[in-house]
C-alpha cells in the first residue's frame, strides 16, 4: 500500500515537473489585458504574465532587476538605467531602447486610461536619452527619488504595434508616432498582447476566463506550467468549493473562517501573507449639496471635520476584522502598515466612541444625523460589499441613515472616475512601500502636470499638506523625507478627507503537491507556483 502510494505520488510530481495546465480560481476578475488600462492588483497580475518592468519587486515588495539589470541616480534629476541585453519580445522582436521610450509616450496618449496612474509618472519627464545602446539616461522635470519605484509598475510595450518613425521622447510631436495609437480592445484581443514576459495570451474572455501559454523563448526562469488558466470566481465559497472538488489547482482568498476545512487534510496547504493594501473611506468635501447627501438643512455635512471624526469613531474597526474578514486583516490607523518608510512610528488609534460620534454630529448642527448612500464594490476586495454594509450599520447606529450601492468593480471604477458618489469604499495598496503612494494620489490637491491627486475623487485641497508633501516627494535624502512624509500623514490624520478602516491579509489555497509563495502586493503569479519537492 505504501509503495502503491508513493509511485503515485512520484507519478503526479513527475506529471507536474514536466509542466501541465495551472488552473487558478480569481476572487476578483481583472478587466483589461491593456496593461497601462487600470492600475488594479487583478490587472497588474495578469500584465506580469506577459509584460515586465525594468525595475521589478520581489514578495516582500524589495526592488530587483527586471528589464533594467542596474540602475542609479547620476545627480537630483537624472537617472541611468542599464537595459538587460539578448531580451526578445514573444513575436521574435529584440527587446530596444526605444520600447521604453515608446510605452513612456503611449501612457500619456491613452484616453482609455483610468485616473491616470501610468500618465502621472511619464509627466514627470523631462527627456530620455540613450547611451551606448544599453544604458537609457532618464531626465526628470524635478527631484523623483521614486522613480526607480514608480516603474516597477510600468508595463513595457512593443513599439511595433503602432506606426511610427523615429521615436524619441517628444510628447509634443507625438514621440514620432505616425499612426493612431494602440487602444485597449487591440489588447483584449490579443493583438497588441506581445511582451518579454514569462507567458503568451491565448485568449482573454470577460466573465469566461484566461488562458496564456508559456513563452519558450522567454530569457529569465521556465514556469512550470505550458498554460495557466484563470476562472474570476468572486464568491469565496464556490472558489473553494473549486478547489476541493479538483476544477482548481490554486484558489485566491478563500474565506478565513473556512480554512479550518483544509487543516489536516494532506491534499491541500494555505498560505496567509499580510499585505499593504488598506480599506478606507474617500467622502465628497467639496460640493455642496452633494448628490448622495441629503441633510436637513440642504448643505454637505461631509464638509465638517467633526463630521468626519464622527464618522471614524462610530466604526469599530476590530469587530469588523474579528467578524466580518474572520481575522485575516488588521485595524489600520494610518494608511500603510506600522513600520513601512514615512508612516507615524506610534499613530493614535482611530478609537471606536458612538457616544462622542454623537456629541460631534450634534456640535456640527445634525442632532438628528443625515442620510447619504456609501458606494462599494461587491467583487474586488475581500468581503467588501459585507464590510460596506458594516459600515452603513455603524453609522445609521449614530444617527447617520446610510443605505449601501454596492456594485460590480466594472461600473464603480468608471462612476467613481467620474465623481458621482458623495461618500465611497475603496482600497489601494503602496506598490512603491512608503507613504508617499497613497498620499500622491488620493489625498493631495489635484495636479494632472505634476501627477497628484488623480484619484481625489472628493475634491479635498489643503494648501500647508500640499506644501509639506511637495517638498517631501522632491527629497533626495532619504532621513529628510521620511519626516515630511511624517509631517503628511500626521495633517491629512487629523484632517481626514480619507477614513481608514483596515489592512487586508492575503489568502492563497493550493493543492499540496505544489509549492506558493504568497505577496505583500497581493499580485497572483503563476510563476511563484511550482511543483512542491
Amino acid at each position: 500500500m505504501i509503495v502503491r502510494t508513493l509511485i503515485a505520488a512520484l507519478a503526479m510530481w513527475s506529471a507536474l515537473a514536466q509542466g501541465q495546465t495551472l488552473r487558478i480560481g480569481l476572487a476578483s476578475e481583472p478587466t483589461s489585458m491593456d496593461p497601462h488600462y487600470h492600475q488594479a492588483t487583478p490587472n497588474d497580475a495578469l500584465a506580469a504574465h506577459v509584460f515586465e518592468t525594468l525595475v521589478a519587486q520581489d514578495a516582500g515588495m524589495k526592488l530587483v532587476p527586471g528589464l533594467a539589470t542596474s540602475w542609479k541616480p547620476v545627480d537630483d534629476t537624472t537617472w541611468a538605467f542599464t537595459l538587460r541585453q539578448g531580451v526578445k519580445f514573444s513575436n521574435g522582436a529584440p527587446f530596444t531602447p526605444e520600447d521604453v521610450i515608446f510605452t513612456f509616450c503611449r501612457v500619456l496618449n491613452n484616453p482609455q486610461a483610468i485616473a491616470g496612474s501610468y500618465a502621472n509618472i511619464a509627466r514627470k519627464i523631462d527627456k530620455v536619452q540613450v547611451k551606448d545602446g544599453s544604458t537609457l539616461l532618464v531626465t526628470t522635470k524635478a527631484p523623483y527619488p521614486l522613480l526607480a519605484n514608480d516603474l516597477s509598475r510600468m508595463w513595457i510595450l512593443w513599439n511595433g504595434i503602432a506606426e511610427h518613425g523615429a521615436i524619441s521622447f517628444d510628447p509634443d510631436r507625438n514621440c514620432g508616432v505616425t499612426g493612431p495609437w494602440p487602444k485597449m480592445e487591440d489588447f483584449n484581443s490579443g493583438k497588441n498582447a506581445i511582451g518579454t514576459g514569462p507567458f503568451t495570451v491565448k485568449s482573454f474572455v470577460r466573465g469566461t476566463g484566461i488562458t496564456l501559454a508559456r513563452n519558450e523563448a522567454y530569457w529569465g526562469g521556465k514556469p512550470a506550467w505550458t498554460e495557466v488558466r484563470m476562472v474570476p470566481v468572486p464568491s469565496a465559497g464556490p472558489r473553494l468549493t473549486g478547489l476541493l472538488a479538483g476544477d482548481f489547482d490554486l484558489i485566491e482568498n478563500p474565506a478565513a473562517r473556512d480554512l479550518k476545512r483544509l487543516q489536516g487534510d494532506p491534499k491541500f496547504k494555505y498560505v496567509v501573507t499580510p499585505s499593504v493594501r488598506v480599506l478606507f473611506l474617500q467622502m465628497d468635501v467639496a460640493r455642496s449639496p452633494s448628490p448622495q447627501v441629503s441633510a436637513p438643512d440642504g448643505k454637505n455635512p461631509l464638509q465638517d471635520l467633526r463630521v468626519r471624526q464622527a464618522i471614524s469613531m462610530a466604526i469599530d474597526r476590530k469587530a469588523i476584522t474579528d467578524r466580518i474578514m474572520d481575522g485575516a486583516a488588521t485595524p489600520a490607523n494610518q494608511f500603510l502598515p506600522d513600520g513601512m518608510f514615512g508612516t507615524l512610528p506610534h499613530a493614535p488609534v482611530l478609537k471606536y466612541d458612538p457616544a462622542e460620534a454623537r456629541k460631534l454630529l450634534a456640535q456640527a448642527g445634525y442632532p438628528n444625523g443625515f442620510s447619504m448612500t456609501l458606494a462599494a464594490t461587491n467583487d474586488r476586495y475581500i468581503n467588501d460589499a459585507g464590510v460596506a454594509q458594516a459600515v452603513a450599520q455603524y453609522l445609521s447606529r449614530v444617527g447617520i441613515k446610510t443605505e449601501v450601492d454596492a456594485m460590480t468593480r466594472s461600473v464603480f471604477f468608471p462612476r467613481r472616475a467620474k465623481r458621482e458618489f458623495s461618500f465611497a469604499m475603496g482600497g489601494w495598496g503602496s506598490d512603491t512601500g512608503e507613504a508617499s503612494s497613497f498620499l500622491t494620489y488620493w489625498v493631495t490637491s489635484t495636479d494632472t502636470e505634476r501627477g497628484l491627486g488623480t484619484s481625489n475623487y472628493g475634491g479635498f485641497s489643503d494648501a500647508e499638506l500640499d506644501k509639506v508633501f511637495r517638498q517631501a516627494i522632491t527629497t533626495v535624502d532619504p532621513a529628510q523625507r521620511e519626516k515630511l512624509l511624517q509631517e503628511s500623514v500626521q495633517r491629512t490624520l487629523a484632517l481626514l478627507p480619507s477614513i481608514p478602516l483596515h489592512f487586508e491579509s492575503s489568502t492563497w489555497a493550493f493543492r499540496s503537491d505544489i509549492a506558493y509563495e504568497g505577496r505583500a502586493d497581493q499580485l497572483t503569479l503563476s510563476a511563484s507556483a511550482r511543483p512542491a519537492r
